[in-house]
């Protein structure tokens, strides 16, 4: 039998957990979300990508440099230029699923077939799927489908 490795085995960490906050925060900026989308998928200097974004160079190397400092774009010299990328592949992979989520129109994107979720111990529910009555006694929960 194999491993299913594309869940963590175990709960997330205080600070891993401050620090996926901290990055969905920085990436909460439109113009670094645009930025980070381009860098996934080519290298540019901060002059290309001032042009493709719209935006002056001074407000795009702000970006970059916050960016930089969390560690999810790199930069090389060339010459007298710095070149940019996102060279990470598990960042390219999140900023591909975040756009494979939201459709060019802006809503959600139907969702493609889950993959089987691992079953609790045979006999528990888990503590989000159940209530508790009165009497303390346990009884699964029955979630509404949520609206597309």
């Amino acid at each position: 039998m194999t491993e299913d490795t594309s869940q963590p085995a175990r709960e997330p960490t205080r600070p891993q957990l401050q620090v996926a906050a901290a990055t969905f925060d920085l990436l909460s900026a439109p113009t670094r979300l645009h930025l980070m989308w381009l860098l996934a998928r080519h290298d540019y200097d901060v002059g290309s990508l001032a042009a493709r974004i719209g935006a002056s160079i001074a407000v795009v190397s702000q970006h970059l440099a916050k960016l930089r400092l969390a560690g999810l774009v790199t930069a090389r010299r060339d010459g007298r230029r710095h070149i940019y990328a996102v060279e990470d592949p598990h960042v390219r992979t999140l900023i591909d699923q975040i756009f494979a989520h939201i459709a060019p129109d802006g809503t959600l994107a139907p969702d493609p077939p889950a993959p089987p979720r691992a079953s609790p111990r045979e006999g528990q529910i888990p503590a989000a799927e159940t209530t508790v009555s009165a009497a303390g006694s346990r009884t699964p929960r029955i979630r509404p489908r949520a609206s597309r």
